[in-house]
């Protein structure tokens, strides 16, 4: 037996009892005649303690230790005299017996604790060892108990898991697919899936019902932050239900995620639903973050043509802010957020502003453009008080221009503490346009997939005014993140033809792409609908982090390369022969 006891669950009534432990050494520290060694294992550390006057020969074998040698002793529990409160086993430690080491190791490339000093690529290249770190291993257990609890509920409403194929047919329409070439076929290719769509939609027509699934999801596109090459959802899907149906149970799973896992109440009363035109209009964003306010304020009517500044009476939108009690900003903290906006990732041409002095005037950087009667009517339609800044951005293109006002607004909740990781504001967006339009592709492409139905009063649109047409969609944001998304699905033949012939798809094009639906449509599919959450964003937020790679086993880089595993890599020619394939030259 390596062990009778876990590292983690000795306590004070414990004094007395003889227990075998395994684990690593932690850390090593000699204080005269005693050694002092902190063994850790996935459920905890317990001080281990060596006296040199008791056994010479057993402490100087302690002695040796290095950290990360995976060792095994017998000793006794003993109360602790120096007691630690800070660790759950801080009040025992072990009078070592016996040591056997199990297992040496070479000195880590860095220190296996919570405050490592380990760099992200060293870490990721030896993720096996920053597994060890309490705090990454802690990351991973709500991971686990996350998906239990997911399943636990959907198992009571009915839900079934099902496995779909990780082996599918490419869909060119959305991100770009991970092409996987076939031996057997030569010439032809699977894709890994963006996700399970049509499948759980043919589940639907097959009369599963309640269908979901924790599965693997594979984009090949740029990484952010909330964003890896292979990612988990959990998906799921629903017959004979309308939007409010799927909104209505889904609040109560996130409600109960959020009481059982985190221990945060989030209350009975029901989600905000926000239209998606007005979220844009009031937030710059269709997934706000409505922990705080500082709301946009449109200020075409008191500022554009109404003085002599011409980059407001050229713009197509300007809009503003109001930071609560922020007219004391100096000018180095003015020019550090006009850098912030004009930098290439917002990528705004300038930042006005406008402090309400004490006495209720207005003090502007477009003073001399502006009489003080219109900064001041700038202001009460700001209803900002004595003070506080205005900051004003516009622009030639309203879309544009708004979104980099989202980002300033995003910037000054951070600066001022606004946007706190305890705190949860969760809203449902609505109301989705069905299409928008592609500069590159020319053409209108579906804003959710071409498998999401248009609202039915929308539906005669589709003929004459298809760029105004309103699909019956659905996110959900939790403060500012989307963490799920869904849509009633079209379940007839002849209506996801014609989503098929805006998105210029040739019948033939369609038939042959997703020809398998559409006949399936034909065999009597019953309405459906669902969303997919996004298991690693939930569980990142519920940890508290800015990333997603911490609550992922072995994540990938920025660069979407394992720099553990050291993949992607070149293959062996044979290989390649055997799927009939040529790599053309490059210069990368």
């Amino acid at each position: 037996m390596y062990r009778s006891r876990t590292c983690g669950e000795l306590r004070l009534e414990h004094a007395g009892e003889e227990v075998t432990l395994a684990g690593w050494v932690q850390r090593s520290r000699k204080m005269g005649g005693m050694t002092f060694i902190d063994l850790r294992d996935r459920y905890g550390i317990t001080q281990l303690v060596f006296d040199e006057s008791s056994d010479a020969e057993l402490c100087g074998r302690a002695n040796k230790l290095g950290r990360e040698f995976v060792i095994q002793i017998v000793g006794t529990v003993n109360e602790r005299y120096a007691k630690n409160d800070k660790m759950p086993t801080g009040e025992i430690e072990i009078i070592v017996k016996k040591l056997n080491i199990l297992n040496a190791s070479e000195v880590p490339p860095f220190t296996i604790e919570e405050d490592t000093d380990g760099g992200d690529d060293l870490r990721m290249k030896y993720r096996y060892l920053d597994i060890r770190r309490a705090n990454v291993r802690a990351n991973l257990e709500l991971r686990h108990k996350f998906c239990l609890a997911v399943r636990h509920y959907l198992d009571e409403k009915g839900f079934m898991e099902i496995e779909t194929p990780v082996l599918v047919g490419s869909t060119p329409e959305g991100a770009r697919d991970f092409i996987v070439p076939s031996r057997m076929n030569p010439g032809q290719f699977y894709a890994l899936p963006q996700s399970p769509q049509t499948l759980k939609q043919l589940l639907m027509v097959a009369g599963t019902d309640r269908y979901f699934q924790i599965v693997k999801c594979f984009r090949d596109e740029d990484l952010r932050a909330d964003r890896q090459p292979e990612f988990t959802q959990i998906d799921c899907e629903m017959s004979f239900v309308e939007q409010d149906d799927i909104l209505k149970l889904f609040e109560g799973m996130t409600k109960y995620l959020f009481k059982e896992v985190r221990g945060y109440d989030l209350g009975e009363a029901p989600f905000l639903r926000l239209p998606w035109s007005e979220a844009m209009r009031r937030f710059g964003s269709d997934k706000p973050d409505m922990r705080f306010g500082m709301e946009f304020v449109e200020l075409m009517d008191i500022l554009k043509g109404t003085g002599d500044f011409a980059v407001f009476n050229d713009a197509a939108y300007i809009g503003g802010i109001c930071a609560e009690g922020c007219a004391s900003y100096t000018r180095k903290q003015i020019d550090q957020l006009t850098d912030f906006v004009k930098s290439p990732q917002i990528g705004a041409k300038g930042l006005v502003y406008a402090r309400i002095q004490e006495d209720g005037t207005v003090k502007s950087s477009v003073d001399k453009f502006y009489s003080p009667e219109t900064l001041t009517a700038m202001a009460e339609k700001m209803n900002a008080k004595p003070g506080d800044l205005i900051l004003i951005i516009s622009g030639p293109d309203m879309m544009k221009a708004r979104k980099q006002l989202c980002e300033l607004r995003l910037e000054m909740g951070q600066r001022l503490g606004l946007r706190d990781k305890n705190k949860f504001a969760l809203l449902w967006v609505v109301d989705f346009p069905m299409f928008e339009w592609s500069e590159e592709e020319g053409r209108l492409m579906a804003m959710h997939h071409p498998f999401t139905s248009p609202k039915p009063s929308d539906i005669a649109k589709l003929d004459t005014d298809p760029a105004n047409v309103l699909a019956d969609a659905y996110d959900m944001v939790c403060n500012g993140i989307e963490v799920g998304g869904g849509s009633i699905r079209i379940h007839d033949a002849v209506l996801q033809a014609k989503i098929f012939n805006v998105l210029g798809f040739t019948p033939e094009r369609a038939q042959e792409q997703f020809g398998f639906l559409m006949n399936a449509f034909k065999y009597g599919a019953p309405p459906h609908g669902g969303l997919a959450y996004g298991l690693d964003r939930w569980v990142s937020l519920f940890a508290g982090l800015d990333s997603i790679r911490d609550c992922i086993a072995f994540p990938k880089n920025n660069s979407g390369r394992d720099v553990m595993l050291d993949a992607p890599s070149c293959v062996d020619p044979k290989q390649l022969d055997e799927l009939y394939l040529d790599i053309k030259p490059t210069d990368k």
